[in-house]
């Protein structure tokens, strides 16, 4: 019967693959979320098919989920892949009824993503040496990073034909393979020409890779834990104790925009966004930044009034 299962794997993948048009990391978590039921089905039902499974069997599962001390945040992200795969089979004919349509995901709390201030931004871009090639590449990447609010795969994916420096924007291949123009300040652009005239140009690059923007120094394409090992260590120099990450630099884009008064409908497109409810995740950042600032600047909230 697991062979059985295997056939799932691959159709749902393909489907995934063609009709969503998602990433191979995407596809990979949703077949990940069909392995935990597969698990499931073999230490509770003899290796059941997914057709099989009933409302009550599912919620079971659910339960079961639970046990294994996911977080919340976790077992509503399984659920809802769980929740896709029987859209996928009840697409495909193999049910007419979808047991998992009226399962309930848990309730989450949604925390607000960590963002730097300019300051904190600018105090990281100068702890880079821009003495070797490495640094000026990882100065024009970061600041690319920030300045056009990009998602790291992105950035790594960034391609030379996608450069359009003359009219001041780029086009970003985004999830799901969703293309948009993302414009590029003065700034950014200078650090993109600088690298490829004066770094770029002298790597050997390998086969493959000739199109590809940012390289490492053997001429391949740089990998998404290089880059955040140079945030990291960035962030070690310049003395900022926040946990940071590449999406770090995205929120902080996004940020500061909204901050600055931009239209959330442009941030969306800006950022790539397919819905605007996650788009306003930003307005919150905003309320908490403002708060804040009356909290510290307020006469009423200063020491001589506590």
């Amino acid at each position: 019967m697991k062979s059985k299962w295997d056939v799932y794997y691959i159709r749902y993948s393909q489907y995934l693959r063609l009709e969503r048009s998602l990433s191979k990391n995407s596809i990979a978590a949703y077949a990940d979320d069909l392995r935990k039921l597969e698990q499931f089905s073999e230490a509770f039902f003899g290796y059941q098919l997914p057709e099989k499974y009933t409302h009550k069997q599912l919620t079971q599962f659910i339960e079961w989920i639970a046990t294994l001390g996911f977080s919340a945040t976790t077992q509503a992200r399984i659920i809802s892949g769980i929740k896709n795969f029987y859209k996928f089979l009840v697409i495909e004919g193999d049910i007419h009824e979808n047991p998992a349509e009226l399962i309930e995901t848990p309730k989450t709390i949604r925390k607000l993503p960590v963002f730097l201030a300019v300051e904190e931004i600018d105090k990281m871009l100068a702890c880079i040496d821009r003495s070797t090639p490495e640094g000026e590449r990882n100065l024009s990447m970061l600041e690319t990073l920030y300045s056009c609010g990009l998602r790291v795969s992105e950035l790594l994916d960034l391609k030379i034909s996608d450069l359009h420096l003359n009219d001041d924007y780029l086009k970003i291949t985004g999830k799901g393979n969703k293309e948009r123009l993302v414009p590029i300040g003065l700034k950014a652009k200078k650090l993109i020409q600088n690298y490829l005239n004066n770094v770029r140009i002298h790597l050997n690059v390998k086969k493959g890779n000739e199109d590809v923007v940012y390289l490492n120094r053997r001429g391949a394409k740089l990998s998404r834990v290089m880059v955040f090992y140079i945030i990291k260590d960035l962030a070690h120099e310049a003395g900022i104790k926040k946990v940071l990450s590449p999406h770090t630099f995205r929120h902080s884009f996004a940020t500061h925009l909204v901050e600055g008064g931009a239209d959330l409908r442009a941030v969306q497109e800006m950022l790539g966004h397919e819905s605007i409810t996650t788009t306003e995740i930003y307005t919150h950042i905003d309320r908490q930044f403002l708060r804040d600032n009356i909290l510290s600047f307020h006469p009423r909230n200063k020491r001589k009034y506590s």
